[in-house]
């Protein structure tokens, strides 16, 4: 079987199985396999797919089938322009969350902010990307979880920044040292009954997808936390789901008299980040 015999085949699979992407998907479980650039495997595709290659191809191809997500079977997710490893001890990074990104780069551009704390980091997407677009910034990223920080770790590393990130296991915003000036954080938000047993979404951790019993539950307990963590004047930047701004303003609002509340749509027009920043006096 040749290279283009095998991809054919895997396409098909994918595609009778309702796999989004199918036929790209198939070239990207192939040129991982096979460790080729794309514009490699198009001028290979006349070549023999040897036997050992041609099983693990057909391995991962399944694995796909049964709704594994393609970033853990390759090891590799795409966030911000970088490249991140990540595998079942964190979520995989989604394009919505580059918003949080954005807008904490054009909040630095617009205040003093020189301590800046992400909270859930999970693969250290997010942070590693704030460190290398903003290097005067000192960061600080938490997570509960002690496997994801080490994948955290392996991508400060990968990326250069293992001086610019202090790496923290602990509770949102407990372990920070001191006061910031603002925390970024996208915490679970999926309703605890409506947590998935199938689909893409059933292969990634649990811890990082529980929003609790409204799906709020987490957010809610760091809009709380954050009036002591953050200076006067500093800024909460916070990825929520659908249908969730009305909750978070108005939770927002009460804990932070006279704070600038906005929400932010995500290039799907669904409000997806909401940003606070306080007075100078903290109110």
């Amino acid at each position: 079987m040749n290279l283009k015999q095998a991809l054919a085949r895997a396409r098909g699979v994918l595609a009778d199985n309702d796999i989004e992407d199918a036929s790209l998907e198939g070239e990207l479980l192939l040129r991982h396999v096979l460790g080729k650039s794309r514009p490699q495997l198009y001028l290979d595709l006349d070549h023999e797919l040897g036997p050992v290659h041609e099983e693990v191809y057909r391995r991962l191809v399944e694995r796909r089938r049964l709704g594994e997500p393609s970033a853990y079977l390759t090891g590799h997710r795409e966030f911000y322009g970088l490249d991140f490893y990540v595998d079942r001890s964190v979520l995989v990074p989604r394009p919505e969350s580059e918003l949080l990104v954005e807008k904490a780069i054009n909040l630095v551009q617009n205040r003093l902010i020189a301590a800046i704390a992400e909270i859930g980091t999970g693969c250290g997407a997010i942070a590693i990307s704030l460190a290398l677009n903003l290097p005067e910034a000192k960061i600080y990223a938490t997570d509960i979880s002690d496997q994801a920080l080490e994948v955290a770790r392996f991508n400060c590393r990968r990326h250069g920044v293992t001086d610019r990130i202090r790496l923290m296991q602990g509770d949102m915003l407990e372990p920070l040292p001191e006061v910031v000036d603002l925390v970024v954080a996208n915490l679970p938000y999926v309703r605890a009954s409506e947590l998935p047993r199938t689909g893409p979404l059933s292969f990634e951790p649990v811890l990082a997808l529980d929003g609790g019993i409204n799906g709020v539950d987490k957010i809610e307990r760091l809009c709380y936390q954050a009036g002591n963590r953050l200076r006067p004047g500093g800024c909460l930047l916070l990825e929520i789901g659908q249908g969730q701004a009305e909750t978070i303003t108005t939770i927002l609002h009460k804990v932070f008299l006279q704070a600038q509340v906005e929400v932010y749509p995500d290039y799907g027009g669904i409000e997806r980040v909401v940003s606070l920043c306080l007075t100078q006096d903290g109110l």
